[in-house]
């Protein structure tokens, strides 16, 4: 960042023509430095030079306040967009939406994505993972699934990561059996499940002190490569790992 800083403060010293571009790459790198103070000084130095920012410049420093969880800040920005400003798009709602959840502000996410959408804003994929996410932590299953089950409906078939969430909020609400099911139909929708699915799961199980069912999906996957390991002539798996693993609809691994 010191180097970045340095060849930026010798291209105006050079009379170097600094736009838009060059304010927005600097400050990109501040905000992902957790120096959104020095960023949002670089903005102000922007406006005094009669640089007009952008919406990537509004939606970075509204994605460096956020994940420092100045959401208010982050806010104002949004109003300033708002006002005259550059257009806000699904990106800038991502980052307030995620911050949101992250403090626990989960009302008043729900309030801004209403407001989202008011605003002629079509949600995407992300938009809706990060809702089902905060739902989830937040203890709200129940609308979270609701989401979750509309997301079809929308145009938005959920993708590995979104299965995933639900998934690890059933689980911590112990409703393994539902997990189970769902983690079951993945495949059927075309989304195949990947290790964090699996470990979710046997993680969750665990925790839940249901351990002769973690342990029986762990075991029966252990007898396979021991299978394999006695053969006549050894077959060594190089590749274990989920997506290679076949389980019928009792969850048996084959």
């Amino acid at each position: 960042v010191n180097k970045a800083k340095y060849v930026f403060n010798t291209m105006a010293q050079s009379r170097v023509s600094l736009d838009v571009q060059s304010y927005n790459i600097m400050i990109n790198g501040l905000c992902k430095s957790k120096m959104v103070d020095e960023a949002l000084n670089l903005f102000e130095e922007m406006r005094r030079r009669y640089l007009v920012p952008n919406t990537v410049t509004y939606n970075t420093l509204i994605d460096g306040l956020s994940k420092s969880k100045r959401i208010s800040c982050a806010l104002e920005l949004l109003v300033k967009m708002h006002e005259g400003g550059p257009p806000a798009n699904v990106v800038t709602y991502n980052s307030l939406l995620d911050g949101m959840f992250n403090i626990k502000q989960v009302d008043k996410a729900l309030m801004l994505f209403k407001q989202m959408k008011e605003s002629g804003i079509d949600p995407n994929i992300v938009t809706y993972s990060i809702l089902i996410d905060g739902l989830c932590k937040g203890g709200r299953l129940v609308a979270a699934k609701e989401i979750f089950q509309d997301l079809s409906m929308k145009g938005y078939p959920p993708n590995v990561t979104t299965y995933n969430i639900i998934i690890n909020g059933l689980c911590k609400e112990g409703l393994f059996e539902e997990a189970l099911a769902l983690l079951s139909k993945m495949e059927g929708n075309g989304c195949l499940p990947n290790a964090v699915t699996f470990e979710t799961v046997i993680h969750a199980l665990f925790e839940k002190d249901e351990n002769d069912m973690a342990e029986r999906l762990l075991r029966e996957m252990a007898r396979g490569i021991n299978h394999l390991h006695n053969c006549t002539r050894v077959i060594v798996h190089h590749d274990l790992k989920s997506l290679n693993l076949l389980v019928d609809k009792n969850w048996v691994v084959k």
